[in-house]
């Protein structure tokens, strides 16, 4: 059977074309509901009081909760279903939602943040994996990945979709909620509170899974297991010179690149009228995950330029970034931060494939799992320690001021791959 996009999908049985359209709407809501708050949470946490240091600290909060838990929940989906542990995640969500538009006390907003790294560790590999499986077993002859194809650009429309109307909601009703107690922010807020109720209520209605024995020792066991995954990921990293330099470079990456994508709304809006300034944070947000994506896109090309020779791929990469977060920090108007924001998104999304190219073809299948989940653990790590010590620089200094110095994070990580670049000439 052909495996084009189209063309496979109207030789799908029923049942293969239905499942990818329920996969697909609740994609889009799922993603709806988060991309309605991504836009304005910086300058939600700002009108809440926060300065540029509590704001860092909120986002370390969510990226430790998420490194602590990501580990043991890996296995849990595995051993009681992948529609509960889901349907735990929105709960997480839910409380998480209420929590911030309950309080301005900072460590209330802590407790929210937690809960929403508890609620991603909880949605790691649950859904898409229940996709999959069903997928293949009602469509067995035919290439998953188209299939996955159209679930991932729902998933990129709903987070854009819901970035827009993030932004636009404060802006057409926020002085209706002021009027109420509330902050203008709160309207976004309540609003995925509401959509997100819907993803809860389609996922029990709409999602059909088998229902598995409990088991109360996976939960027990993924927590027992952890220091053995960390320190078998660990060892493997000390003994490979490649992955440990390839590992310390995106560590150095993230610490650089992150403090940019929490802080940058606080930092546009002063450049906008207050009229209008929600509605283009909000158009701004879903522009950087779409140019994310065509960054993505371009990857494969940029590859070829450099001979696939992935590690002078990704020197090239950090170096663009740096100037670029530079530039960045330098510009005093809104169309000049635009133009150069959509830029430094564009060439973040071409630094996906380079490096996981490289950290796949030094490991054998046996160790993969291991190696991406300290891949992710040190990323979290750096984007977490990034956002302290440049949200204290921001706060001390100014934004623009902080993120300069974030850039030599991306020099240090340009020089880490130089050596690797070269070593890995002489491996040839």
């Amino acid at each position: 059977m052909a495996t084009d996009l189209e063309f496979s999908f109207q030789l799908l049985t029923r049942s293969a074309q239905r499942h990818i359209r329920v996969f697909q709407v609740h994609q889009f809501l799922d993603r709806f509901a988060m991309g309605l708050t991504v836009a304005v949470v910086a300058l939600a946490l700002n009108d809440r009081g926060m300065d540029l240091f509590q704001i860092s600290l909120l986002f370390g909060v969510y990226s430790l909760t998420t490194i602590a838990m990501e580990l043991p929940f890996g296995g849990l989906a595995d051993n009681v279903g992948r529609k509960p542990v889901f349907l735990s995640a929105v709960v997480a969500s839910l409380i998480s939602l209420a929590l911030f538009v309950s309080s301005h006390d900072f460590y209330v907003l802590a407790l929210s943040f937690a809960f929403i790294g508890f609620g991603r560790a909880l949605r790691s590999g649950t859904l898409d994996a229940w996709f999959v499986e069903n997928f293949k077993a009602m469509a067995p002859n035919v290439d998953v990945q188209p299939a996955l194809a159209k679930a991932q650009f729902a998933n990129a429309m709903g987070l854009a979709s819901g970035a827009i109307f993030g932004g636009l909601l404060p802006d057409a009703f926020g002085s209706g909620a002021v009027r109420l107690g509330f902050s203008i922010f709160d309207v976004s807020y309540l609003a995925s509170f509401v959509l997100m109720l819907a993803v809860f209520a389609y996922t029990v209605f709409a999602i059909s899974e088998k229902r598995r024995p409990l088991n109360p020792k996976a939960l027990v066991q993924g927590f027992a297991g952890v220091p053995h995954v960390i320190k078998d990921a660990g060892l493997l990293a000390l003994k490979h010179p490649t992955l440990s330099i390839l590992l310390v470079a995106l560590a150095l990456f993230l610490m650089a690149t992150n403090p940019v994508e929490v802080i940058w709304p606080t930092h546009a809006k002063p450049m906008l009228d207050d009229g209008y300034a929600n509605s283009v944070v909000g158009a701004l947000t879903a522009t950087y995950f779409f140019s994310i994506a065509f960054g993505a896109s371009l990857s494969s090309h940029i590859s070829r330029i450099f001979r696939r020779r992935h590690a002078i791929t990704l020197s090239v990469i950090f170096a663009c970034l740096a100037a670029v977060q530079i530039a960045l920090a330098l510009q005093e108007n809104i169309i000049g931060f635009v133009a150069i924001f959509i830029l430094y998104s564009v060439i973040l999304g071409a630094s996906e494939t380079p490096a996981s190219s490289i950290l796949h073809s030094c490991v054998e299948d046996r160790q993969r799992s291991t190696m991406l989940s300290l891949r992710s653990l040190v990323q979290q790590l750096g984007a977490a320690f990034g956002l302290v010590l440049v949200g204290a620089v921001a706060e001390a200094y100014t934004t623009p001021t902080a993120w300069m110095v974030g850039a030599t994070f991306l020099v240090i990580a340009l020089l880490l791959m130089g050596v690797l670049a070269r070593r890995l000439r002489a491996e040839e």
